[in-house]
This record gives structure tokens, C-alpha cells and sequence, in this order.
């Protein structure tokens, strides 16, 4: 009997810098199946992202655009599609959706569209929301699956378009990974953080969306006597904003900055406090990660955020944009070891129940041969 020959994904993705979207797109080429499924990766930038992918086995093509819906790249993508003889198109977001969608529909290759976060977003003007919200509406429609990471998202959604032929499968982690009972090591000492300090972190991509200066400002408003360092890891558009800021507040050896790397793990086992001040998220995968960690989270009241953290319970929710109610919460967490310890094991117990990287994986392999047997 002839084997029976893997099914071909093209998993599309924005950018090869590191980000939430990223980093749930290399968890999951990694869990697939491989009797059953190859991923090649199509990278809209190149980044690190990327060469973790290509050190890993994986073939990975890079297309470059910075733009949505540019149709100036279609040919290159119907190049890698056809050569590649893809199957099936994963597009993990706006940008992979809208720069692959044309070149699938003229070759019948169907598209399931995971939506880490929707384009649109309360802080947008009018306008920009409005044309947003219609490009997403479009994408849902030409997408044969559509994926969202959190019920919130798909409750968003559906309040402003048809949701066609769409599930929620909720992000999972590597939870070998990301282990707080493993042994990891010591970055505290590499940083210079003393035993009687507490460690505050902030993980994330240097963006407006994750609100790096409110964080800055709000470390700016903790009286200087009090022993805590602050450290802030990744990179993005406003990073050297963000520098600028730290020593425009004098905020000196107490913030450590640091570029993207890929000791996550580690990091987080020698933070106390992990804080995502974030203005919206799909479902992130960096508080997934703390979580799990057991770390004490402060993070903003948000939809997708809303769906991991119950204030009080398992974190500490806050308003976005508000430096002033992020200084209290950090405040609050500094003077309390035992609540941060009990939110903390309630964090790392919920994403040891609920977000596991192989039930989810095991759903979109589902996903994909339902979307293909659909197609026979």
C-alpha cells in the first residue's frame, strides 16, 4: 500500500520579528503531526522570528511588504504556492490573510484565517476603524475557516459582521517549556538583582499597542527607596522613544532594557511581578507564558486579556492609558508577598487546565482536514 502523501500548509505570517502571533505560529509547526502535515512558513518581514524557524528545519520564504492587501506581491505568493504545491494556506492575521487571499482563490487553495486580535481597535479614528472593520469583514468572508484565539474576539466579531464558518480555539503553551517546578537559570545574577529585591517584567514588542511609555511612567511614580528593579524585554518602533523617556524621567539603574531573547523561560522563573499594560490583545501569549509560570500579573482590563485574568483572583486588572492605577497595583504587589503568591498559583492552575499547546494543536489539525474534505 503507497504511503499516503502529507498534507502541504503554508503557514503565513506578518512579520520575522518576535511577537505574540509569531511565537504561536512556532509552537505550532513544531506540535503538528508530521506523518500527516508539512508547514512551510511565509514571513511578510524577516526578523529573528525567521531564523529561529529556518534553525529548526523549517523551509521558510520571505516575501517583504510592511502593507496589507498589496497586490504588488500576489505573484510572488502564487510562485511559493505552486512550487510549494500547498494544500491548504494557514494565514495567522490581517496582513498573511490580505497578502495571500487573491493568489489561493485563483489557485482553489483554501485559507483558514486565524485572528490573533482584530485590525480595528477602539483607540483607531472613525474613519480608520470603520475601513478596518470592513477589510476584516472581507477577510472573514473569502477565509474558508476562521479562527479566533478568545471568545471575546469571536463575541466582537460577530457584533459587527456575519461569522461565517468560524470556531474558537483558545491559544495553548508549551508546557514542558514553561514549567515553574523545572530548574532554570539564574538571570537575577546576571542582572545584578539582589535577593531582597523584587522583579518586575514587561516582555513584549516595543509597539503602541503595548503601551511601553504608560509603563515607564507609571515605574517613574514608585518611591525610589523602595528595592525593585524593572525589567523590560523586546524590541519594536518605540524602542528608542522608550529610552529616551527612561532618561528624560531619570529612572537609571533601576530599568534594565534588554533586546529580544530567547531565554523566556528563564526570565520569567526570576520575575516576581509580570506586568502587559496592553490597550488589546487577542488572547496573549506572553501572559499565557507568565501565567504559567506563576507569576503575579498585572495587566489591563481588555477583551482577550478579560478571558485569562479575573481581578483578584488570579491578577490585577487595570484601565488602560492610566500610569497612575498601574504605579498602585505595582505599589500593592510590592507590599504583599502572599498575594503575590496566591494569584500567581491561581494564574499557573488555570493555564495548567485550560491552555495546553497539544489540545490545541490537535483541534486545528481537525480544522484543516474538515476544511479539505469540504473541498472533495
Amino acid at each position: 500500500m503507497a504511503e499516503q502523501a502529507k498534507i502541504r500548509i503554508l503557514q503565513t505570517i506578518r512579520q520575522g520579528k518576535v511577537g505574540g502571533g509569531e511565537t504561536h505560529v512556532l509552537d505550532l509547526v513544531k506540535e503538528l503531526d508530521k506523518d500527516r502535515f508539512e508547514s512551510v512558513i511565509l514571513s511578510f518581514t524577516d526578523g529573528p522570528m525567521v531564523d529561529k524557524l529556518k534553525a529548526d528545519g523549517f523551509k521558510t520564504y520571505v516575501v517583504h511588504t510592511e502593507k496589507p492587501f498589496n497586490y504588488k506581491v500576489w505573484k510572488d505568493v502564487k510562485k511559493i504556492l505552486t512550487d510549494e504545491k500547498i494544500d491548504l494556506i494557514h494565514a495567522h492575521g490581517t496582513r498573511a490573510n490580505s497578502n495571500t487571499f487573491y493568489p489561493a482563490g485563483q489557485l482553489k487553495i483554501p485559507i483558514v484565517y486565524t485572528v490573533h486580535g482584530w485590525s480595528f481597535h477602539p483607540d483607531q479614528q472613525p474613519v480608520v476603524k470603520l475601513i478596518r472593520t470592513l477589510s476584516e469583514r472581507f477577510l472573514v468572508k473569502v477565509a474558508s475557516q476562521t479562527i479566533c484565539v478568545s471568545e471575546s474576539n469571536f463575541r466582537e466579531g460577530k457584533s459587527k459582521f456575519p461569522m461565517h464558518d468560524t470556531k474558537v480555539i483558545v491559544n495553548g503553551i508549551n508546557q514542558v517549556k514553561f514549567n515553574p517546578d523545572r530548574d532554570y537559570k539564574d538571570i537575577r545574577a546576571e542582572f545584578g538583582i539582589s535577593a531582597d529585591e523584587i522583579l518586575v517584567s514587561y516582555i513584549a514588542r516595543i509597539t503602541a499597542q503595548k503601551e511601553p511609555l504608560t509603563f515607564l511612567k507609571a515605574i517613574a511614580k514608585i518611591p525610589a527607596e523602595v528595592k525593585v528593579k524593572f525589567l523590560i524585554v523586546g524590541d519594536g518602533d518605540l524602542k528608542a522613544q522608550m529610552l529616551e523617556l527612561a532618561e528624560k524621567l531619570e529612572l537609571g539603574p533601576r530599568v534594565i532594557f534588554e533586546n529580544f531573547r530567547d531565554d523566556i523561560p528563564a526570565i520569567l522563573n526570576g520575575t516576581d511581578i509580570f506586568c502587559l499594560p496592553s490597550l488589546w490583545e487577542g488572547l496573549p501569549i506572553a501572559l499565557l507564558e507568565a501565567m504559567a509560570m506563576r507569576k503575579a500579573i498585572i495587566a489591563t482590563a481588555i477583551d482577550g486579556t478579560r478571558d485569562l485574568i479575573i481581578n483578584r483572583k488570579n491578577g490585577l486588572l487595570i484601565p488602560i492609558s492610566n500610569p497612575d492605577e498601574l504605579a498602585k497595583a505595582i505599589l500593592l504587589l510590592l507590599s504583599d508577598a502572599q498575594l503575590r503568591k496566591t494569584l500567581g498559583l491561581e494564574a499557573g492552575a488555570l493555564v495548567k487546565a485550560s491552555f495546553n499547546i497539544e489540545t490545541m494543536t490537535r483541534k486545528v489539525e481537525a480544522t484543516y482536514l474538515d476544511v479539505l474534505a469540504a473541498r472533495k
